[in-house]
């Protein structure tokens, strides 16, 4: 029996967000700037047909059976594999973690196409591809960007304990007749209507760093930029 075969699932942030559209079949369109950070899920892929998940995930649950991509991405490249998940993104937290763990099945099963990764959900493309990017359409347009510009640079997150919908917080855009964020994510202002209590949590992190937090993606993550210490705070840093 041959060895598993371990993989990282790396983290994405999003830099900024804007919202340029809605499709017919309601899908909204984007105009985004999405990085790679070094916080990241690990994969073990084993001879076998199972799926266990260690570690504490920020003590929230990882979907299992049609919900979780994993095993949606392996069904998708037809194979099969016994799979330990190391839980270390948080889930629900804007950071991509679900679409990291399938973009790391589709590299370990040799898929590079984006639109079969697109299939699977509209961050998979990003998270397959890496690294720094311009990122349009419903996500599966992916530009890359020069990365030289980023490397290195390190962004403090603070992650609230609860999840935010990425569904619920485009519907309520939609309510609030399409508001531009503030502070480059036009999708903040919905995901406060959402859970208002990211309010406190953005503050925290503005009070301890000194800093205007910014929302990535949906939420609920904020994040501001620099290496900032201190209790509650994830430091991470811009990585291929």
């Amino acid at each position: 029996m041959s060895a598993p075969v371990v993989v990282q699932a790396r983290a994405k942030l999003t830099l900024s967000l804007r919202i340029t559209g809605v499709r017919a079949d309601g899908y909204h369109l984007i105009d985004s700037e999405m990085v790679t950070v070094d916080l990241a899920d690990v994969l073990q892929l084993g001879e076998g047909d199972s799926f266990t998940v260690t570690g504490l995930g920020a003590g929230r649950e990882v979907p299992a059976g049609d919900e979780n991509l994993v095993q949606r991405a392996l069904r998708l490249v037809g194979r099969k594999a016994a799979v330990v998940l190391d839980k270390r993104i948080p889930t629900g937290g804007g950071l991509g973690g679900g679409s990291a763990d399938a973009a790391a099945v589709l590299r370990w099963a040799g898929v590079d196409d984006a639109e079969v990764a697109a299939s699977l959900g509209a961050d998979v493309p990003f998270c397959l591809a890496g690294g720094r990017a311009r990122v349009t359409g419903i996500g599966e347009v992916i530009e890359p960007l020069p990365f030289e510009v980023v490397r290195g640079r390190s962004y403090t997150l603070v992650v609230p304990p609860l999840a935010v919908s990425t569904v619920e917080v485009y519907r309520a855009w939609d309510a609030l007749g399409g508001p531009a964020g503030e502070h480059g994510n036009d999708l903040e202002p919905a995901a406060l209507v959402v859970a208002p209590e990211l309010a406190r949590w953005r503050d925290r992190l503005g009070e301890a760093t000194g800093e205007v937090p910014q929302m990535a993606g949906s939420g609920a993550t904020w994040f501001v930029p620099g290496a900032h210490e201190g209790p509650g705070l994830t430091v991470v840093t811009v990585d291929r």
